[in-house]
C-alpha cells in the first residue's frame, strides 16, 4: 500500500487532487513512493500506468521525459514504424508543448498516434509507452491546456529534476541474475548466436551451466503462460554458449577487459557466485585471486551436478571465460583464519563464496555418522562426479544395493539418479510431502525423468528410526503421514498415521535434506554477524557483512540456493565492491535501486489479458535420450533444441520489453 496525490497504476484511479494530504486514499500497490535513503519518489510512471506522490509534480515533462526514454530505445530497435516513428512524434508534440509552442491540434495528435502505437506496435514496449501518456493527457487535461493557450513551459520545464529509468520485462524480473532474457531469445531468432551469448553474459558468465541445471523462474513469470505454454527460456540460452564451444571460437564478452586499476580482490570458493564475482571484477581491470579447497573449479556444480545433467567440459568452458579475463585459480587451499586476517591487508576486499558443503542430518532415532552406508550427500556426489569428470579418487559401484535417499530437492535428485547409474538394485527418494511440492522444489523434468528411470518415489513420509546390527545399517523404520485440513482454514496439518510405519530393508541411507555452511574460517574476533541458520547476516541488497570490507554471496550468505540465484547476488556484491575499493562507501547503482524497485511491484501480471497475439502455438520440445539408452551411463540426457526448433521457440518470444521511470 503506498500514499499517493494521484494513481492510475494497474487500472486503479486514485484521485486525490484537491484532498488534504491526511485524506489521501492509498492506492492498493506497493508503489516506489521513497527511491532510496536519501531521495522521495515525486513520480512513478510505466507500462501499466502513472503514480504521483506529491502535488507539484509536472506531469507535462514527465509525459515528455518518458517518451525520451523510449526514443533512446526505439532508436536501437526499429523493427517496426508505428514503434520507431510513433515514439519520435510522442516525444516531439510533448516537448513543443512543455516548452510552451503546443496547440490543440497537438493534443489530438498526440492522442491519435499513442492510441495507434497501442495497436499496431509489434511488441509490448511500443504497444504500452503511450499509456501513462494518455493517462496523463485525459486526468490532467487542464495543465496541457494551460501551457498550449498561455503559451508557456510547463511548471518545472527549465528546473533540475531528476529522472531515472531502467528497461525490464517479467522474465528478466523473476530472473535472480536479471539476464536480459528477450535480448538472446532475439539473438537466437536472428541466427545472432555470438549477440545471443553477449546478452546472457552481461549478467550471468556462466551461461552453459544457466541453460542446462536452471531451474528457470523466468519461465513463471512469462506472458506467453497468459496465453498458452511459456517460452522455453532455459533451453534457448545454452544455444550461444553452445555455437562458441562447438565452432572453437574466442570468448565472446560483452565488455572489454579494462586496464589495471590498481585494485586487489580476494575470492573464497570458485562455485558459481565466486567465479561471477571474479568475471565481472576482473573485466573492470582489477587483479582477482580465487582460493578454492577442491582440487578442481567449478565448486558444487562440478562435484555436485553430474555429468548426465552438466557435461564438465561444457562447463570448464564457462571457467575458462572467466579465466579469459584475467583472473588467477588457486586449488586444493582450504582457507583459515589466520588468511583471512592475513587478506584484510594484503586485499582491498575479500569475497566469502564458500557454499554450504556440510550435509544436514535427517533427524530420526539411531542416526549416527559411524554407523556403515549412513553416507551424506555431499560426500557421495564428490566421490561419483571426482571419478566421472575428472577420474580422481575411485569409481562407486553400488550393484546389488538398495539405496534410500531423504529429501525433496536438486540435491536429492542428483543422488538418486546417480544411484541408479551406479548400477543400485532399488533406489528410493522419501519425502514428507507430495509429487506437486517436488517438482516446484526441482523442475517438472527432473521429477519425472528421474521416475522414468526407476526412482521409487515415497510421498508423505519420513525415517522414524535408523536400524543396525554391529554398526551396519540393515533397515529403516518409515512412517506415514497425511494431510488433515486446518479447521482455521489455514495449511493444512501434516500428521502421522498411527500403525501405518512400515520397514525398508536397505543398504545406505543418504541425507538430502540440506546443507549447512562450514565458516571456521571466520576470525572470532571480528564477532561476524550470523543468520539463524548458521549463515553469514547481509542486509540482501549489497552483500557487505558485518566485518568492514568482507562480503558474501550465494549458499554461505543464503543457505543452499540455485545457481541462478548465487551468481544473481555475486554480480551485485561485484558491482558494489568496485565501487567501495574506489570511494570507502557502500552504494547501489541506480539500476540495482530500479531492480529492487520493480521486484517489489512485481512486473508479471498473471491475471493479465494477453492481446494481439495468436494462441495456440506449441511449445518445443528438446529430444531426450531414451530410459534405456541413459540410464546406466553419464551421456548428457537432454539434447538441446535444433536450429529448427530453436527458432520456432524463439519466434513464439512476444519481446515484452517495458520502461519504469522515476522522477525524484
Amino acid at each position: 500500500m503506498s500514499k499517493v496525490y494521484f494513481s492510475t497504476w494497474n487500472g486503479e484511479l486514485v484521485n486525490n487532487v484537491g484532498k488534504p494530504q491526511e485524506e489521501w486514499e492509498e492506492s492498493a500497490y506497493n508503489l516506489p513512493a521513497t527511491y532510496d535513503d536519501h531521495r522521495d519518489s515525486k513520480a512513478f510512471i510505466g507500462w501499466d500506468g502513472v503514480s504521483l506522490f506529491n502535488e507539484d509534480v509536472d506531469v507535462i515533462r514527465l509525459a515528455m521525459e518518458y517518451a525520451a526514454q523510449y526514443q533512446v530505445y526505439s532508436e536501437a530497435c526499429g523493427r517496426c514504424a508505428p514503434g520507431r516513428w510513433g515514439g519520435r512524434i510522442l516525444y516531439d508534440q510533448l516537448d513543443k508543448i512543455a516548452r510552451g509552442e503546443g496547440s490543440v491540434a497537438d493534443m489530438d495528435h498526440l492522442k491519435e498516434i499513442g492510441k495507434s502505437m497501442q495497436i499496431t506496435s509489434k511488441c509490448e514496449i511500443g504497444k504500452t509507452v503511450p499509456n501513462p501518456i494518455i493517462d496523463l493527457m485525459t486526468h490532467f487535461e487542464d495543465e496541457f491546456m494551460d501551457c498550449i493557450n498561455n503559451q508557456k513551459p510547463s511548471k518545472h520545464y527549465n528546473d533540475e529534476v531528476g529522472y531515472i529509468a531502467k528497461i525490464t520485462a517479467p522474465c528478466t524480473d523473476m530472473c535472480p541474475a536479471h539476464v536480459d532474457i528477450p535480448g538472446y531469445i532475439e539473438g537466437v531468432r536472428d541466427l545472432r548466436f555470438d549477440d545471443s551469448l553477449q546478452a546472457t553474459r552481461q549478467t550471468m558468465p556462466l551461461a552453459h551451466v544457466c541453460g542446462r541445471v536452471c531451474p528457470h523462474p523466468c519461465e513463471d513469470a512469462c506472458r506467453r503462460t497468459n496465453l498458452d505454454e511459456p517460452i522455453a527460456i532455459m533451453e534457448l540460452k545454452r544455444l550461444g554458449a553452445d555455437y562458441e564451444t562447438d565452432h572453437g571460437f574466442g570468448f565472446f564478452h560483452p565488455m572489454e577487459k579494462q586496464p589495471s586499476n590498481g585494485k586487489k580482490v580476494a575470492v573464497i570458493g570458485a562455485g558459481p557466485a565466486g567465479l561471477t564475482t571474479a568475471y565481472y571484477l576482473a573485466s573492470e581491470g582489477t587483479q582477482v585471486d580465487v582460493y578454492e579447497e577442491l582440487p578442481v573449479l567449478g565448486g558444487e556444480v562440478a562435484v555436485g551436478v553430474p555429468e548426465y545433467r552438466m557435461p564438465i567440459d561444457k562447463y570448464n568452458q564457462d571457467i575458462e571465460c572467466v579465466r579469459d579475463m584475467g583472473v588467477n585459480f588457486i586449488t586444493n587451499t582450504k582457507i583459515n583464519a589466520d588468511d583471512m586476517r592475513r587478506f584484510e591487508t594484503e586485499y582491498d576486499t575479500t569475497m566469502v563464496a564458500t557454499g554450504t558443503r556440510i550435509s544436514k542430518k535427517v533427524r530420526c532415532d539411531n542416526e549416527r555418522p559411524e554407523i556403515e552406508g549412513y553416507w551424506s550427500a555431499i560426500e557421495m556426489l564428490d566421490q561419483i562426479n571426482l571419478w566421472d569428470k575428472y577420474e580422481i579418487g575411485e569409481a562407486v559401484d553400488l550393484t546389488g544395493k538398495t539405496v534410500v535417499c531423504v529429501g525433496g530437492g536438486f540435491t536429492s535428485m542428483d543422488v538418486v539418479r546417480c544411484a541408479i547409474r551406479a548400477n543400485a538394485k532399488k533406489v528410493y527418494m522419501i519425502y514428507r510431502r507430495d509429487e506437486k511440492t517436488i517438482i516446484r522444489n526441482t523442475t517438472y523434468e527432473e521429477y519425472h525423468e528421474a521416475v522414468e528411470e526407476g526412482v521409487e518415489f515415497l510421498f508423505h513420509s519420513a525415517v522414524n528410526t535408523m536400524v543396525d546390527e554391529n554398526d551396519v545399517l540393515k533397515s529403516l523404520l518409515i512412517d506415514k503421514f497425511e494431510l488433515v485440513p486446518d479447521p482455521d482454514g489455514g495449511r493444512p496439518n501434516l500428521e502421522k498415521i498411527e500403525g501405518a510405519s512400515y520397514t525398508i530393508e536397505t543398504d545406505f541411507l543418504i541425507p538430502a535434506v540440506s546443507q549447512s555452511a562450514d565458516l571456521a574460517l571466520l576470525p572470532e574476533e571480528w564477532e561476524m554477524e550470523m543468520t539463524s541458520w548458521g549463515t553469514i547476516k547481509t542486509n540482501g541488497k549489497d552483500y557487505m557483512t558485518s566485518r568492514k570490507g568482507v562480503f558474501a554471496s550465494g549458499d554461505c550468505e543464503y543457505g543452499p540456493m540455485t545457481i541462478v540465484n548465487a551468481v544473481g547476488q555475486a554480480k551485485r556484491a561485484a558491482s558494489v565492491m568496485s565501487r567501495f575499493m574506489e570511494t570507502g562507501e557502500i552504494s547501489l547503482t541506480d539500476d540495482e535501486i530500479m531492480e529492487d524497485h520493480l521486484r517489489k511491484l512485481k512486473v508479471y501480471d498473471k491475471k493479465e489479458k494477453v492481446q494481439g497475439w495468436l494462441p495456440g502455438l506449441p511449445r518445443q520440445e528438446s529430444e531426450k535420450l531414451a530410459v534405456d539408452v541413459r540410464k546406466d551411463n553419464n551421456k548428457e540426457v537432454n539434447l538441446g533444441f535444433t536450429q529448427e526448433e530453436a527458432m520456432s521457440e524463439a519466434d513464439r518470444c512476444m519481446r515484452c520489453y517495458y520502461i519504469a521511470m522515476i522522477a525524484t
